[in-house]
């Protein structure tokens, strides 16, 4: 890809700012959105509670990619939080639709965060792009954050969703969390372990939205994951065998609601999901397995 001038909110996230570097470090000017008072002049202000973005900022971008949004495994469920969780995404999303598709040069592409919530519990049947959404709380919430995208769609903006699994990371997200009780020998299965984790590693995380960014013919909802789904059993296996460390502990369900309260149903839940689009699209995965995805992460 030609230098390109490329927004990015969400950019101090565990993926955003992944991103950000991949796309530095090959040369791209990259704008970030920032919810302060810009110090750098590569930052633009933004309040997605308030639907406001400085649109001047965004003026010449080919690209706008919306990675914010408050942590789902960040805190416990409460309803303040689930709206917190909610607003982040939808009024964030809507805000960036809006000023994207006022512009009047708008950028050729918007990829819009979205995650594999929006399949619900699928249990063990496979399920790719074209399975309608789920029940509960992350599949409404995944459902409304797509949906206020409509406006760069309306302005012939080429939209793509970019649902994302659980992302194999050392450094950060759920998967962060997770390293140091595996290390310490204290890892085990979650619940039964036979629910489907859709995981993918960070890397491939950051190639493939680079990827959709790229392809002027991708649109529409692509599923970021790994094409073999596991069950937890089978990836706190892989976590004992690559960081060499019994995986004896076993964290039983009632355990897990008690903890966590609503979000323990996400945890136990299972989604095996796959990632046909992509796949068809000709993107090729650098660590498709969950070993060499764990040891890419440490």
């Amino acid at each position: 890809m030609e230098r390109s001038r490329i927004a990015v909110a969400g950019a101090s996230g565990l993926i955003g700012s992944a991103l950000v570097r991949s796309l530095t470090s090959d040369g791209h000017e990259v704008v970030r959105l920032v919810r302060r008072a810009p110090r750098d002049a590569d930052e633009v202000r933004w309040a997605p509670e308030r639907g406001d973005v400085d649109a001047a900022g965004l003026a010449g971008c080919d690209a706008v990619v919306n990675l914010a949004g408050a942590g789902v495994g960040d805190r416990r469920w409460t309803p303040e939080y689930k709206r917190v969780m909610r607003d982040s995404r939808v009024l964030g999303t809507a805000a960036l639709a809006e000023a994207v598709a006022a512009l009047p040069r708008p950028p050729r592409v918007f990829v819009n965060g979205s995650a594999i919530g929006f399949y619900g519990d699928t249990g063990d049947r496979v399920v790719d792009e074209e399975a309608p959404p789920g029940d509960g709380f992350l599949a409404g919430m995944c459902v409304e954050w797509e949906e206020a995208a409509a406006p760069a769609e309306e302005a012939g903006v080429r939209t793509v969703f970019a649902r994302t699994g659980l992302v194999v990371a050392g450094g950060g997200g759920a998967w962060g969390r997770l390293f140091p009780l595996f290390r310490a020998g204290l890892g085990g299965r979650l619940g039964d372990g036979r629910q489907y984790w859709s995981y993918i590693a960070l890397h491939d995380e950051v190639a493939a939205l680079r990827h959709l960014i790229d392809h002027d013919g991708l649109f529409g909802p692509f599923n970021l994951t790994a094409p073999q789904p596991l069950t937890n059993g089978e990836i706190t296996a892989a976590m004992g065998r690559v960081l060499r460390r019994p995986t004896v502990f076993a964290v039983p369900a009632p355990v897990l609601r008690a903890a966590l309260g609503e979000m323990a149903g996400d945890v136990l839940g299972s989604q095996r999901v796959v990632p046909r689009r992509l796949l068809e699209s000709g993107f090729r995965f650098a660590f498709p397995g969950i070993d060499e995805a764990i040891r890419a992460a440490l």
